[in-house]
């Protein structure tokens, strides 16, 4: 595996598999690897003749400043995790080689109303920073296809329109959440949690599978209240928000019959730690 630190490194490599008519896969990642991010890196090698994970910390994604400098940060455990998956490339450059003025570069992404609701709400300027850096690594790269975890299920709706309005040429691949066994989803974020946290944020998870049962019998505004209630029951948790939406557009289902794909969306706040998740109650 080689590990590539230059955006002239990168270009070069893309350049060169592309002249031999070989396919690339690209795995953005922020690094702190786990099995959820190796699946994505294992559905890209069965699909690609090369792969590239980028490793890179985006500064322009968070806008607090708490969170970035908390984020957890294990290059040399990751480079060893990616190099028994048979990885090409490693591209963990610097904050300076990619934004080398300051990331303050004067474009707006087109990003739409996909942008604006839950993430988009509670935290500004997030998917501005999230189309940035996935551009960019978009365009040095040139990959034929791009995998992201649907844990990130509102990301992923942002990425696609990025991607449409930008005109990139390239393959959009959604891939299913991962979870410990005890159904908390796989995140970086996790390794914050306290021993007391951790035995309850599985809990998010088991309210929003207990949710789907009764989904089809139950008005929809019922179900939220009954998922928020029931999470902020938990101890060292408090919902941020929950939204049931078109799995497609993002907006607001009030009834059934409004989407033929329904997805339930959630942030929670264990202690201190933001987590996300989300339940497909339709599709």
């Amino acid at each position: 595996m080689k590990v590539l630190r230059t955006v002239k490194e990168l270009t070069e490599f893309s350049r060169e598999l592309r002249a031999q008519g070989k396919t690339i896969g690209l795995v953005p990642t922020m690094g702190a690897l786990h099995s959820g991010h190796l699946s994505l890196v294992k559905r890209a090698r069965g699909e690609n003749d090369a792969v590239v994970v980028s490793v890179f910390v985006n500064p322009t994604q968070f806008n607090n400043p708490d969170d970035l400098s908390t984020y957890p940060r294990t290059e040399r455990a990751d480079a060893s995790l990616l190099e028994g998956e048979q990885v090409d490339v490693m591209f963990a450059p610097s904050v300076q080689e990619i934004y080398p003025s300051g990331g303050d570069e004067g474009h707006t992404f087109n990003l739409g109303y996909v942008a604006e609701v839950m993430e988009g709400a509670m935290r500004p300027g997030h998917f501005q920073g999230v189309a940035q850096i996935v551009s960019k690594l978009l365009r040095l790269t040139v990959p034929h296809r791009a995998y992201f975890g649907e844990k990130d299920f509102q990301q992923i709706a942002v990425i696609r329109r990025m991607v449409l309005t930008e005109n990139i040429d390239v393959e959009i691949v959604s891939c299913p959440i991962m979870r410990e066994a005890d159904g908390l989803a796989l995140s970086s974020r996790n390794v914050r949690l306290t021993a007391e946290q951790r035995k309850v944020a599985p809990g998010i998870h088991k309210v929003l599978a207990e949710s789907v049962a009764d989904f089809n019998s139950k008005p929809i505004q019922e179900t939220c209240d009954w998922v928020v209630k029931q999470i902020n029951a938990l101890p060292f948790c408090k919902v941020e928000y929950f939204s049931i939406v078109d799995g497609v557009t993002l907006k607001p289902v009030t009834a059934r019959e409004d989407a033929s794909h329904i997805v339930g969306c959630i942030t929670v706040y264990c202690g201190d730690v933001r987590l996300i998740d989300n339940i497909c109650y339709r599709k």
